[in-house]
């Protein structure tokens, strides 16, 4: 990135935090990308391509070149796609508010953390970020495959891949809500096959893309009896509300899943999910040169 200064890596870090700190549950990285190409005026550097990738712009390879330092210094969290600046992000953007400070600060974090890795040799290293960035890339891709993979299937179809991965994780799942109109609980489960040990497990299952307020997770509550626990899956995720809600129970136990965690636990668990079932959200592992993390 010879022509990328540390000042304007800082405008890039400063403004990408802007950026975030009014979107605090993180925003895909391609829109990131795409507000801070509006934010900023790009020059013509960045606006040119790469010589054996004319498709490829060389303001959005910078920008995720630029990042890997934010994101070891635990400023921003980059997770399937999604950009997310944390507390220690915030604070330093309040504390650095010169752009080339900003950077110096985030690329001296990152060459704390890169002394505490195992060596390697400069051109290896030199590498990594390269490597970095095209992980990210795929990453991103392929998350946005499954989660419109995920939408187009049908409510009934995504209700059978929770119970899937629930029989995948060694429950033992009784009924499943055949298609009809929503009655509240969704799948009924157990830790043994006569379901005398522990909890009665409930799972309310939603595919919608809006996020379950706090409202919908005290009606699902208000479905638990004694001795159940209680399992909310939505594909578009949960509000803070929602969220309080569910940590402030103390006798009635609830585990909010949204998309993010449900594909973690499938990927998790893939193997022991029965065969026939896997092809609700079938999955190859696709292997990249990974720098040390």
């Amino acid at each position: 990135m010879a022509e990328l200064t540390r000042r304007r890596r800082g405008e890039y870090i400063q403004n990408i935090f802007e950026i975030l700190m009014v979107n605090p549950d993180g925003l895909p990285a391609m829109i990131v990308l795409d507000m801070l190409s509006r934010k900023i005026n790009l020059t013509t550097f960045e606006k040119s391509t790469f010589p054996k990738q004319p498709n490829v712009r060389r303001f959005e390879k910078g920008v995720r070149f630029t990042t890997i330092s934010s994101v070891k210094a635990g400023w921003l969290v980059k997770d399937k796609g999604q950009w997310t600046i944390t507390e220690e992000g915030k604070k330093a953007y309040e504390k650095f508010r010169d752009p080339e400070t900003l950077a110096g600060e985030a690329e001296r974090l990152y060459r704390q953390w890169r002394r505490s890795q195992p060596e390697e040799e400069p051109e290896v290293e030199s590498e990594s970020a390269g490597a970095t960035t095209t992980l990210e890339e795929a990453e991103e891709s392929a998350w946005v495959e499954i989660q419109e993979h995920l939408s187009r299937i049908s409510p009934q179809d995504f209700q059978n891949l929770v119970a899937a991965l629930l029989r995948g994780m060694g429950y033992h799942v009784s009924w499943v809500a055949p298609p009809g109109p929503d009655k509240g609980i969704d799948i009924i489960a157990y830790n043994d096959p006569l379901g005398i040990q522990g909890a009665r497990i409930k799972v309310q299952v939603k595919r919608r893309s809006d996020k379950v307020t706090g409202d919908g997770v005290r009606a699902f509550l208000a479905t638990l009896g004694d001795g159940d626990a209680g399992i909310f899956v939505s594909m578009g995720g949960f509000t803070s509300d929602a969220e309080s809600t569910a940590r402030g129970q103390e006798k009635r136990r609830i585990m909010l899943v949204d998309l993010k965690r449900l594909f973690d636990l499938w990927v998790e668990h893939y193997e022991k999910i029965p065969k026939v079932q896997r092809r609700l959200l079938p999955l190859r592992a696709v292997y990249f040169f990974s720098p040390s993390d």
